[in-house]
Parts: C-alpha cells; sequence; structure tokens
C-alpha cells in the first residue's frame, strides 16, 4: 500500500496545482479556498516558506522544492487550459459558473467550520475576524465594480507601467494565497486580467506583443509570494482560530463577489439573480465540494 502513495503522490501534487490554477483564473474565486478545503492548504504554504526561508539543503528544504516542481507543473497546465478553454465558457456560460462557484462556497464553510471545530471551538468572539474578511472581500468587489472594468495594455511599456504591473502582481498573489479572496477580482479592479488572460492566450499562437509586461507582472508575483507566505504560515501556527474565522468570513464575502461576476465580461452583463442562478449549476458545485470532503476524510483514512 505505501509504494502505491508513493506512486500516486507525484500525480496528486500535479492535480492539486491544476485545481488551485483553475480556480484562481476564474474572478470571484480563490485558489487557497480549493486547498484549504481538500486539506492542502497548510503544506502548499508550508512547502514555498521551507524552500525559500530554511537554512542550508536540508530535507526539509528538498521535500519542498520536489513537491513544488511537482504542484508547479500542475499549475501551469491547469493554467494554460483555463486560458485556452475555460475563458471561452466562462464568457458564454456566465451564470452557470457563478451558481456552480456559489455552491462550491456555500458548501465549503460549513466544511471547514467541521474540520476545523477543535479550533475555533470556545473562541466564538473572534467572529469579529469572519467580519473584517467579509468586509475586506466585498469592498474588493465593490471596487472592481466601480472600476468601469477598464484594460491596461501590458505591451507598452514605461516607467510607470512597469511599477504599476509589478505591485499589482505583488498584490494579486497575495489574495490568491488567501482563501476567500480571489485574485483574478484584484487583477480585474487593476485593469490587468483580461490583458493577461490575452496575452497567455496570444503566446499560444504566436504573438508575444504581451510577453515583456507578463514577465513583470510574474516577477511582481514572485515578490508578492516570497513576502507573503511568511506572514501567512506564522498567522496558521501561532493564531490558526483568528486565521479560520477570517478565512471563513472572506468566503461569505466571496458570495458577493461572485454575484458580481457577470460585470466582470468585457461586455458585462447584470449581476446574478433569481431569475438567472441556474440551481443544476449551483447543486453540481454543492456535490462537488462533498465529494472532495468525502475523498479526502477516504485517503486519510486510507493512510491511518
Amino acid at each position: 500500500m505505501a509504494d502505491n502513495n508513493k506512486k500516486l503522490n507525484p500525480i496528486v501534487n500535479m492535480l492539486q496545482g491544476v485545481a488551485m490554477s483553475i480556480a484562481d483564473s476564474v474572478p470571484g474565486v480563490s485558489g487557497g479556498t480549493i486547498a484549504f478545503i481538500l486539506g492542502y492548504y497548510d503544506r502548499f504554504i508550508g512547502s514555498i516558506d521551507d524552500f525559500f526561508y530554511e537554512k542550508g539543503i536540508t530535507e526539509k528544504r528538498k521535500a519542498a522544492f520536489w513537491y513544488l516542481v511537482k504542484y508547479a507543473i500542475g499549475w501551469v497546465g491547469g493554467f494554460l487550459v483555463a486560458a485556452v478553454i475555460l475563458n471561452s465558457i466562462f464568457e458564454s456560460h456566465i451564470y452557470a459558473i457563478c451558481s456552480v462557484f456559489m455552491g462550491f462556497v456555500l458548501a465549503a464553510i460549513p466544511v471547514i467550520i467541521m474540520d476545523e471545530l477543535k479550533t475555533i471551538k470556545g473562541n466564538w468572539w473572534q467572529v469579529v475576524f469572519s467580519v473584517i474578511g467579509a468586509a475586506l472581500v466585498v469592498l474588493v468587489a465593490y471596487f472592481n465594480l466601480g472600476s468601469g472594468n477598464r484594460s491596461y495594455d501590458i505591451a507598452q511599456l514605461s516607467f510607470g507601467s512597469v511599477i504599476y504591473m509589478f505591485v499589482a502582481g505583488a498584490i494579486a498573489i497575495c489574495a490568491m494565497f488567501l482563501p476567500g479572496m480571489s485574485g483574478s477580482t484584484l487583477l480585474l479592479v487593476f485593469g490587468l486580467y483580461i490583458p493577461i488572460m490575452t496575452g497567455v492566450k496570444g503566446m499560444l499562437t504566436g504573438d508575444f506583443s504581451a510577453v515583456p509586461g507578463l514577465f513583470v507582472i510574474g516577477f511582481g508575483i514572485i515578490a508578492g509570494a516570497l513576502t507573503s507566505v511568511k506572514g501567512i504560515r506564522v498567522c496558521l501556527d501561532k493564531f490558526r482560530s483568528q486565521t479560520v474565522y477570517f478565512i471563513i468570513g472572506m468566503l461569505v464575502g466571496s458570495l458577493y463577489a461572485i454575484l458580481l461576476g457577470p460585470t466582470t465580461l468585457e461586455e458585462p452583463l447584470e449581476m446574478m439573480n433569481f431569475s438567472t442562478f441556474n440551481w443544476i449549476a449551483f447543486i453540481i458545485g454543492v456535490l462537488v465540494i462533498l465529494g472532495m470532503e468525502f475523498g479526502k476524510k477516504y485517503f486519510e483514512k486510507k493512510k491511518a
């Protein structure tokens, strides 16, 4: 059984990357949410921290490196799929997709509460962190709504645009690491989401005009990842109860961001309402989360 688990581990790690990248690529949804639900969020954050901040060539650092390599392969593959396929589906079936993610989030909240019940039980006053988390996500979504859905030209570089794109990339990756906070939504606020997705699709068809801008944003993402991951790990290790409450609040706030999903298209549509809500898609979203949770518990028992 141990040998079979070792053979499956690389595939599982890559699938974790795929799941997180696809979620990250859709505005209103956080890859961190998927990682938290599936139970590998701590390992993901811990591996980044171990690889970049562990001193010397240690077993811990080597394990983190190989985990991140496998994870990165899955992430890049998932992102390319999202850029080519999912983005088109997102445009043409926006209300169904928003309904699916509504199901994801509403199912995820009780799942996370049950998984972390021992951590948060008896600390009910810390619900104030949930209020702060929810307010933060709602404010980000609200400012995106008021941004006019503008797009930034990443092919035209100047000193000011380089600084702008670098900082925006750094801030967006911090959000992507946080369950409930959508980095893609922040990129929409900054006017960079559509140019990035268009630039990636252009690269696959031989148009490399956006490559310099993508590199600048990429360096910002790396810088943001290195500065944020340490803080996230400290919060999870030393202030886990407060952090879990904060994450639950961000998930609640993300419901508002998902409702606004149709307004983020190049040709904005009305926010989702009862008439455009898709119950079948919603139920599929709920079942996917419940299936993920069942699978996680099943494999945990197998390991035990």
